[in-house]
């Protein structure tokens, strides 16, 4: 999350806060939510069925459930498709390139792609 920087389209330096986050499972952890919570980051992720039975275990003590907005977090499916659709160039799924720079000039162009495919 600290290395994410985000353009702006006038001058300016980037954005490195984003405004909100949505999240799959995997990311349900105290320790992320906190983490967000403290750099005052809005949030959209599941709670784990684990986590959701150790807090009803504890009773009161386990805190209230997380909030979730089921209408936003549908939104993440046009992410999914996105990493999906990328996925579909073999040498973006297996990564042939050694270095960071030559795959992400391999995953820009194979976007690039994606995007002038329809037109």
């Amino acid at each position: 999350m600290d290395t994410i920087k985000v353009r702006r389209a006038g001058p300016g330096r980037p954005r490195t806060r984003p405004d909100h986050v949505l999240a799959d499972k995997g990311y349900s952890s105290r320790k992320i939510r906190a983490y967000l919570r403290k750099r005052g980051i809005g949030h959209t992720i599941p709670e784990r069925r684990d986590q959701r039975a150790n807090r009803s275990r504890r009773g009161r003590g386990g805190g209230r459930p997380c909030a979730f907005d089921r209408q936003l977090y549908k939104k993440r499916n046009v992410v999914e498709r996105c990493f999906n659709r990328l996925k579909q160039f073999r040498a973006i799924a297996t990564r042939y390139d050694k270095t960071r720079e030559s795959y992400q000039a391999a995953v820009t162009i194979a976007s690039l792609f994606l995007w002038l495919k329809p037109l």
